[in-house]
């Protein structure tokens, strides 16, 4: 069964929509208008805004606040994307992702736009019964570039991880240039563990030394400095919250995975005795994954994979490493990811696998 969303549908008193034996979805809409829907199981739940971006704003699993701790507390719309920067994932790209320059937002196009259709389904297959909220954006530049963007988020009952399915479909003739990275915003754990299928070293892990000139003397030499410390050892990165962490502003790494046998990456934030903060991600469709961490005094995140098609520079720079992709004429992409809080011995079993891969 599918329910085409509406947005009168949403007001400030949260409304149950749907009920599938232990799943629910609740609609309600933030203070800034913002409509959202509250999609839970035992395990957990996902807020989700299915007009704005289909952005993930809340998540939490395994009795943990899951998101980055930013100054913004609820979405706003209409607004560029750092004034609104306070969610859990978001999908950016088509057309650049990263740095902006004067054609393409922070970005790209679609973390904040708004979409033209939702829908929330609820339906049974070999897993379970499950509920899934998706949507598509539709751009179209007469002469230049049409595609439609369809992603979609399905949480099965008893779950403890959320699936998120890509489609990107060219409707034009002629390849089209894309980027995409998925923006998945962890919140940091201390003394929790780092655990991904990555060798450690530098063929491997490419360190983005980005030393901004705002910053006081003082603070530009303690964040060179664990840079430094990390280029000799990059296991150092491996225990949050580690004795030499400095990620103020931030660091960037790109990430090369080693695959396993169906061809996808992981990564973990492990919290000894308690689970894992999980995602796996193809590695041949998000190839170039990017580690985005910060943790200032009044920020704390933890991008431990944000699955990419290449690095956080822009397009220029993408179009100069041969970062950017191609989709044929009326063609599909389509992969998908998992992102969740997995059990203590869950997390061992992926520990071991990632252990035989690296």
């Amino acid at each position: 069964m599918k329910l085409h969303l509406k947005k009168y549908f949403f007001t400030d008193k949260e409304t149950v929509i749907a009920e599938h034996g232990s799943l629910k979805a609740t609609a309600f809409r933030y203070s800034t208008g913002v409509e959202a829907l509250k999609v839970e199981n035992e395990e957990g739940y996902f807020v989700i805004l299915p007009f704005m971006g289909q952005q993930l704003w809340d998540f939490n699993f395994g009795g943990k606040d899951l998101k980055m701790i930013t100054t913004i507390k609820e979405p706003v719309p209409d607004v560029k994307y750092l004034m609104t920067y306070g969610g859990f994932l978001y999908h950016c790209g088509i057309n650049s992702f990263g740095a902006p320059d004067a054609d393409h937002p922070q970005h790209g196009e679609i973390p904040n736009v708004d979409y033209q259709s939702a829908y929330l389904e609820v339906g049974c297959d070999e897993k379970g019964k499950y509920m899934t909220v998706g949507g598509t954006y539709s751009y179209d530049v007469a002469f230049v570039k049409k595609y439609d963007f369809s992603p979609e988020c399905r949480l099965y009952e008893g779950a403890n991880k959320v699936r998120i399915d890509v489609k990107l479909e060219n409707k034009r003739a002629e390849p089209m240039e894309y980027m995409y990275l998925c923006h998945i915003n962890f919140r940091p754990f201390n003394n929790a563990k780092l655990i991904y299928s990555v060798p450690r070293d530098l063929d491997h892990i490419k360190i983005h030394k980005i030393v901004p000139a705002t910053l006081p003397e003082e603070a530009q030499k303690k964040l060179s400095g664990y840079m430094e410390a990390l280029e000799g050892d990059l296991s150092i990165m491996d225990k949050v919250g580690n004795d030499k962490e400095c990620y103020i502003p931030e660091i960037c790494f790109r990430m090369s995975y080693v695959p396993d046998e169906e061809g996808r990456g992981h990564t973990m934030q492990y919290v000894e005795g308690e689970g894992a903060c999980y995602v796996s991600h193809p590695v041949d469709a998000l190839p170039h994954p990017v580690r985005w961490i910060s943790r200032t005094p009044i920020e704390d995140a933890m991008g431990m994979i944000l699955p990419a098609t290449g690095e956080h520079l822009g397009y220029e720079r993408a179009k100069q490493d041969g970062f950017i992709k191609y989709l044929d004429g009326f063609s599909t992409l389509e992969f998908y990811m998992e992102v969740g809080f997995i059990t203590d011995a869950e997390a061992k079993a992926v520990a071991e696998k990632i252990n035989k891969l690296v």
